[in-house]
């Protein structure tokens, strides 16, 4: 078994002993571009979404020196057409650009990256001799004109070495010409049937395109045919969650909510999973890597970033132009290259549709929360400190208090909106009781049985405090806003709390500028 040739099947078969869901589909679409102009594809995803256990898979199931069959037997690929057709047929290299990386902090890595894999080929292919001044595509072509056999390349974590070194070192203009020359050489589609790299980042823009405009990229952004495979879909956590014995509400309010092309309800595979072999639900993502490099993102501050920050964490949208990206973490111009990157790095999912980025779920706001913490932004450390007073303040049924905070937080965040009418209000109590969320899950515009309530608060399992209903008016009075709610009904989701339950009515004064508060408790 080699180290980059001939690597064997061992890394698929120690995921097909656990639990696996079967995403074995996406062979079949990488089957349908070998030895074609699509034969090139870098398929880029967030930290623990599954990257390298895709790579895995196809290498088992490429790989010429091992029988994978019996792994691929009850998978969906096997009913596939072009199942037999490239099953075990080419010689694989694969390549783990982040050993490297981690092995090397020079402009020798592309040499030493050269030498190895060269040795390891010929360890594996005794026949062909290596020649002084051999680079890899050199000795690649000798290999293929004396074998009569194509290679499928896998280069997992391709983009480790873009974001260890910055744009214009030695490195990366080194790195850079190694993949043109491997890659888009005029022998390049005789020696590669097909080439397939995952990371984090896609392929890096020089003015308006890619450095390797051969490859069909694949993203968080646009992952075109891929989207199903880039985490779990809702009926594949369903189907885990009743095997288990889980609550699928529970997964589904920690860990869905990206949206990726035209799946709209993708969950984070690896959490999922460690949430199911500890049974309970957490944040996961506290080991990811990227949690400094988004509090240095953050600490950038770009114009308008701060109030854009302060509104998704409340559960808003912010329009996003991804386009001018440079796909560098080491040149970020403006607070787009921002939000993108967050995109990127999983903590914004983007809406294609919309043009928009949102919070996916509370593990990302959670995540997201304690960056903006580290990233020293005193004003929105503030911001969220008074948000748990507020709350407190509406338990304590202390309606002075109340208004106060709304109060402050309309003065805070007064220039994320026109603050003219009830949804403007809506938006800024939103923000208010942003702390709520650890304790409930916050719905705006709940149906009830007349109409809709503006804002409900419904308490998270095991949480032991009353369900708030939040009634809001633009220059009318509280009290209104509390009969109001009685007329309409109580929303269906709050049946249960009937017996422990807030009513709260906000009124903001146009011509005092002041908010008033009326808080009723039905026991």
């Amino acid at each position: 078994m080699g180290t980059y040739i001939n690597t064997g099947n061992s890394g698929f078969q120690s995921a097909r002993n656990g639990e696996y869901v079967d995403k074995s589909g996406l062979i079949a679409i990488v089957n349908a571009t070998l030895n074609t102009e699509q034969r090139f594809s870098c398929v880029t995803r967030c930290r623990r979404f599954g990257k390298s256990l895709a790579a895995k898979m196809l290498n088992a199931y490429y790989d010429r020196s091992c029988d994978s069959r019996n792994l691929f037997a009850d998978l969906k690929i096997a009913h596939d057409p072009s199942f037999e057709k490239y099953l075990n047929k080419l010689y694989v290299i694969y390549l783990d650009t982040s050993d490297f990386v981690t092995r090397f902090h020079d402009d020798s890595i592309l040499d030493h990256i050269d030498s190895e894999i060269i040795e390891d080929i010929h360890s594996a292919i005794p026949d062909v001799p290596v020649r002084e001044g051999d680079d890899l595509m050199k000795y690649l072509i000798r290999v293929n004109a004396a074998i009569n056999q194509q290679f499928f390349f896998i280069i997992d974590e391709w983009d480790a070495i873009c974001r260890e070194f910055a744009s214009g070192s030695a490195t990366m203009n080194s790195y850079v010409n190694w993949l043109r020359r491997m890659f888009k050489g005029g022998q390049t589609p005789q020696i590669f049937a097909g080439v397939y790299m995952t990371g984090i980042l896609p392929i890096k823009k020089y003015k308006t395109e890619s450095a390797l405009n051969n490859f069909t990229e694949y993203s968080m952004i646009d992952p075109g045919d891929m989207a199903s495979f880039f985490g779990f879909t809702k009926s594949e956590v369903k189907t885990l969650a009743e095997k288990y014995g889980f609550d699928f509400d529970e997964l589904e309010k920690w860990y869905d909510g990206y949206q990726i092309g035209g799946e709209c309800s993708m969950f984070n595979p690896n959490s999922v999973m460690q949430a199911l072999r500890k049974k309970w639900c957490s944040s996961y993502w506290a080991a990811t890597g990227a949690y400094e490099a988004v509090a240095n993102y953050i600490r950038m501050n770009f114009d308008g970033l701060k109030d854009d920050v302060v509104f998704l964490l409340s559960g808003g949208r912010v329009k996003v132009n991804t386009t001018k990206f440079q796909n560098d973490v080491s040149i970020i111009q403006s607070k787009d290259d921002v939000l993108t990157v967050l995109i990127h790095l999983g903590y914004l999912s983007y809406d294609r549709v919309r043009r928009d980025c949102y919070v996916p779920n509370w593990e990302v706001a959670g995540e997201l929360s304690n960056a903006v913490e580290d990233s020293g932004w005193e004003p929105v450390i503030k911001a969220l400190e008074q948000s748990e007073r507020l709350l407190q303040a509406t338990l304590d049924g202390d309606e002075e208090a109340v208004a106060r905070g709304v109060d402050v937080a309309h003065d805070e965040h007064t220039s994320i909106l026109s603050y003219n009418d009830e949804n403007s209000l809506a938006c800024v109590l939103s923000i208010a009781y942003y702390y709520a969320k650890n304790d409930y899950i916050m719905h705006r515009e709940l149906a009830s049985g007349k109409g809709f309530a503006d804002i409900v608060l419904i308490p998270r399992k095991n949480v032991d405090s009353p369900a708030i209903v939040l009634e809001l008016k633009y220059n009318k009075d509280a009290v209104t806003a509390i009969s109001q709610i009685k007329r309409k009904q109580y929303p269906a989701k709050i049946a249960d709390y009937t017996d422990n339950l807030l009513l709260v009515g906000i009124n903001y004064d146009k011509q005092q500028k002041k908010h008033e508060c009326h808080i009723e408790y039905i026991r």
